[in-house]
């Protein structure tokens, strides 16, 4: 299969494709790329037929679809669309990862049991975490995978409770996973939630502190806290973005954005890299993700 060129078809519902993930696909050794923007989920089956129909099953493998976009849930539905139309045997390889946070939120949840192990031989496995920011789509997706993962999970909003709560609905019926739900927009809401937390990850905006120094004093058997804020300032007070391991008040170790996106880097890079030279049509989700970050972060 050597001779088959490999074909990437980026689809993403808003207005613009990600350069990011065009730019992470170049690097993964791809030569045709193909954008297409403003896609809609009833537009997925035929564009996936087209796709599949027009190569022979032997370049099907190497037929990749990116799904990217900003909203985890859409995205994989656009992903089950598009698998319902596949049959042996044009199956093409399928790839979801909407703004980069399946491979963000597998990162870091990986980081973190990297920190953990020494103390937790099975990682985040029976671990109170609390994601901030858990209405973005990192937040919802690192909650998924911390509680597939065993922890105790809750998802906080820093609006209306039923703002994560419909989101923890979701996954709950897609995932089979009990995610809790809590608000916290003020810093004694912070203060009051965050006794008995042992993990805190910081999902939030670009830019916007989400946990005050004050406020992250209250978590008082806090082991881990990580953000995925690489603009200043940081979402976690006194975690800068190159910060792996760095120590905190109380014995706590804080972990960066940079920390973070360097695993994330090589995670949707390998992952890009076995698609582009696939010999059986491969469906990649947050749990190949998780998997792989788990593996790239292990202790060698």
């Amino acid at each position: 299969m050597a001779d088959i060129a490999p074909i990437l078809h980026i689809v993403s519902p808003l207005r613009h494709v990600s350069p990011f993930d065009v730019n992470m696909a170049v690097d993964a050794g791809y030569a045709t790329i193909l954008p297409y923007s403003g896609v809609t989920l009833d537009e997925m089956a035929d564009l996936t037929q087209d796709m599949m129909f027009s190569r022979s099953p032997e370049a099907a493998p190497r037929t990749g679809l990116f799904i990217g976009g900003k909203d985890a849930s859409l995205a994989l539905d656009m992903a089950a669309k598009a698998k319902s139309v596949l049959f042996a045997p044009f199956e093409i390889s399928i790839f979801v990862d909407p703004a980069g946070s399946f491979t963000t939120a597998a990162a870091m949840v990986a980081e973190v049991e990297r920190r953990l192990r020494p103390t937790h031989p099975e990682g985040i496995k029976g671990v109170k975490v609390q994601v901030y920011g858990a209405t973005g789509v990192v937040g919802g997706i690192a909650g998924v995978i911390a509680a597939q993962a065993g922890a105790e999970v809750t998802l906080v909003s820093h609006r209306d409770v039923e703002a994560v709560a419909a989101k923890a609905r979701d996954f709950k019926q897609r995932f089979g996973v009990d995610l809790a739900s809590a608000s916290a927009s003020s810093e004694d809401e912070k203060r009051a939630l965050l006794p008995g937390t042992q993990v805190v990850l910081a999902c939030g905006r670009a830019g916007v502190e989400i946990l005050s120094a004050d406020a992250l004093a209250a978590a008082r058997d806090l082991l881990v806290a990580a953000d995925v804020n690489a603009v200043p300032p940081a979402g976690i007070a006194g975690i800068d973005a190159h910060a792996d391991a760095k120590p905190l008040a109380g014995g706590a170790v804080g972990i960066g954005a940079l920390t973070i996106g360097h695993l994330k880097y090589r995670v949707q890079h390998e992952l890009l890299a076995r698609m582009r030279v696939a010999t059986q049509a491969l469906t990649i989700g947050f749990e190949d993700a998780f998997a792989l970050a788990r593996s790239l972060a292990a202790p060698k």
